[in-house]
């Protein structure tokens, strides 16, 4: 089972790798939304928010925040360190039901090319 410092370590990856992302990716990036992704097994969410490019002010909360964030995922911290390590498709995860997400229908069809 990863743990909360492996998630956090992921996303920190993933924040890096869209930074310098061009072409489509680069443009689902430049949305201005709260973010949070809630690692079921571990009861723990990480919060922030997706601007400039970039996953930005990341703070970890214990359990599910009050607050709803624009977008929301949702999945286990062992299919979080998957496809951030490129073993696991998002596509392949969210079609099985192994990653939730909630957000408006535009934000998912811009996200779309960014997961």
């Amino acid at each position: 089972m990863a743990t909360v410092e492996q998630c956090r370590a992921a996303l920190d990856r993933f924040s890096a790798s869209i930074a310098g992302a061009e072409g489509d990716v680069r443009s689902a990036t430049a949305l201005d939304r709260s973010l949070s992704c809630r690692i079921t097994d571990l009861d723990t969410t990480f919060v922030g928010r997706l601007a400039g490019g970039r996953i930005q002010d990341v703070t970890t909360v214990a359990g599910t925040p009050a607050d709803k964030a624009q977008i929301r995922l949702a999945m286990t911290g062992d299919d979080l360190l998957a496809m951030v390590g490129g073993r696991l498709s998002f596509a392949r995860a969210w079609s099985s039901g192994r990653v939730t997400v909630r957000a408006s229908l535009r934000d998912v069809l811009r996200l779309r090319s960014l997961l």
